[in-house]
């Protein structure tokens, strides 16, 4: 035993030379010789190294699953782990027609341009049962006001909802893309402030469930510099997170999340591909899954680099975000470079469906279960 120990200990001291950014937190049971334990512990929710949890969204129509919206992602594939919905806190801002009032879509059916929103109706359905919830929450041009307590009555009516949900794990993602210039603009210290104070509200308030994720753009801050300059700090994150879209490449949170110590979840993802001018103007190009030329060259340039990503980072990767929307049949976004012409409905391709159930059928990938909720809380330090 005491040979083995040392032989772990000089492993362990190994790896730290060649990769000093990685955090070397080990646990008694990896001084006893047992290599398999993580070298730091693990995030709120976060599963062990090699499993991912697999999240789908983000509207009622992409997700299904309901008797109005019976031709989403839970009435031909296997149930997830989770699924995503969003609202804000930005009341009286206009949306493609709809005067927003606060927590939008959480009670009630709301399109504020991108289809109908209820988290409620999902919650109260039984296909919905085991599992998680994962929500995308913004404030844009209202993060002063959620700074400084104007808007602290959303922030406890959303924690009373959270409260509600008893043990159903959830991630709240504030300020999604809080780097996403020039559709977020949000100020970068009044954004900083607004995120501190909410986490401090729901965890005063009791808010035990849910985890709190902070999620850049993946393209937009290239430099360590840049996403240090918004981070809320490590007692206020649980999750780092980016999207995953045409510029994957140039994301850098992957190697930020390793040196803060954290797991990533790839919280938005859908297939789209860059067209030439896409670095000035954000084009891409046609991307119907329903084209089975287009199908396939979306696997070969976005599926196969996804799934590769996740592949290669399972000591940080533990969550994904599959977004199977019908995007250019939503107002938003007509006249949106990136997703204008993008439908990313996966049911609508035989031979990218077919893939993605054997890729997914895979048990690192986490899905809906009966032990689930136990599974996700027994990971909780």
């Amino acid at each position: 035993m005491y040979k083995k120990v040392i032989v772990v200990l000089s492993i362990l001291s190994i790896l730290g030379c060649k990769n000093e950014s990685k955090p070397k937190i080990v646990s008694e049971e990896a001084e006893e010789g047992n290599i398999e334990t993580p070298i730091r512990k693990l995030a709120k929710f976060e599963p062990k190294e090699g499993e991912v949890l697999l999240f789908v969204g983000q509207e009622l129509e992409a997700v299904g699953g309901l008797e109005k919206y019976n031709d989403g992602y839970l009435d031909h594939f296997d149930t997830p782990a989770g699924w995503t919905t969003y609202t804000n806190i930005n009341p009286g801002e206009n949306s493609f027609g709809r005067t927003q009032e606060g927590l939008d879509g959480i009670w009630e059916t709301h399109d504020w341009g991108d289809h109908d929103y209820n988290a409620t109706l999902q919650l109260n359905d039984p296909d919905y049962a085991n599992m998680a919830l994962a929500i995308g929450l913004q404030f844009v041009n209202h993060e002063e006001k959620v700074a400084d307590g104007t808007h602290d009555k959303y922030i406890n009516k959303l924690g009373d909802f959270l409260l509600s949900l008893g043990k159903r794990p959830v991630f709240l993602r504030i300020a999604y893309e809080f780097d996403g210039e020039p559709w977020n603009h949000y100020d970068q210290e009044s954004t900083i402030k607004a995120y501190k104070r909410m986490v401090d509200m729901l965890r005063a308030k009791g808010v035990t469930n849910t985890a709190y994720v902070w999620q850049s753009t993946g393209f937009m801050s290239p430099e360590d510099g840049q996403l240090e300059a918004w981070y809320p700090g490590d007692e206020y994150v649980d999750w780092l997170g980016f999207s995953f879209f045409n510029r994957w490449e140039d994301q850098r949170m992957i190697e930020f999340a390793r040196k803060k110590g954290k797991p990533v979840f790839i919280a938005e993802a859908s297939p789209t591909i860059s067209d030439v001018d896409a670095k000035t103007t954000g084009n891409t190009i046609e991307t119907q899954l329903s084209n089975p030329e287009q199908a396939e060259e979306a696997w070969q340039k976005w599926f196969i680099p996804f799934f590769k990503t996740i592949d290669e980072n399972p000591d940080v990767v533990k969550a994904v975000h599959y977004i199977n929307c019908h995007w250019d049949s939503h107002r938003m976004w007509f006249d949106n470079p990136t997703f204008k012409k993008i439908d990313a409905r996966l049911q609508l391709s035989d031979s990218i469906s077919k893939r993605w159930r054997t890729i997914t059928s895979n048990p690192k990938y986490i899905k809906s279960s009966p032990e689930l909720y136990d599974k996700m809380w027994n990971q909780v330090q």
